[in-house]
């Protein structure tokens, strides 16, 4: 038994970075499909991208994979990449920012702590995009242990928040 301290509450995940086929493709992708914006190109190999000016959030190369083929299903590797999205709406704008470029989904899950939708970039990597809930909202059961659920969520649901939102801005305009 280690008497080691747990990780800092406050450590994040700060970067992904990921191995591509074609770094122009993959550019496009998570520039246009998902609007992280490019911080910078290493040459013809490499490329930064991020949301709100950070160095980097996305880091995309192809030093050893270019040309190459997706993993065969069923190997090791990365399962998904999740981009937390501060509130529901947000969410719903990324979704339909997907959905305009092509983007085909993979699932949709209410998780009782979060909803997530799951899809994949051009080179077969998982990609989830969520919003969490408030901590006060999460499921537990009578001993306050986490209970988190796979439902269906409903997209529609989702979209229609920003015909609310909209709404109100016309309204107000």
């Amino acid at each position: 038994m280690t008497s080691e301290q747990p990780v800092h509450p406050e450590a994040r995940i700060g970067h992904v970075h990921l191995k591509v086929s074609d770094l122009d493709r993959s550019i496009a992708f998570y520039r246009d499909a998902l609007g992280f914006e490019v911080q910078q190109k290493y040459g013809t190999q490499a490329a930064f991208l991020s949301a709100g000016g950070y160095h980097h959030h996305i880091g995309l190369n192809t030093w050893e994979s270019r040309g190459g083929k997706a993993a065969p299903f069923g190997s090791p590797g990365l399962y998904h990449v999740a981009f937390l999205y501060p509130n529901r709406l947000e969410l719903a704008r990324a979704l339909r920012r997907a959905l305009r470029h092509g983007v085909e989904l993979h699932g949709a899950s209410d998780h009782g702590v979060s909803e997530a939708i799951y899809f994949a970039d051009p080179d077969g990597n998982g990609i989830e995009i969520y919003r969490d809930r408030d901590r006060s909202a999460w499921p537990r059961d009578s001993n306050g242990t986490l209970q988190m659920v796979t439902d269906a969520l409903d997209l529609d649901a989702l979209l229609s928040e920003l015909e609310v939102e909209e709404g109100i801005t016309r309204a107000g305009a």
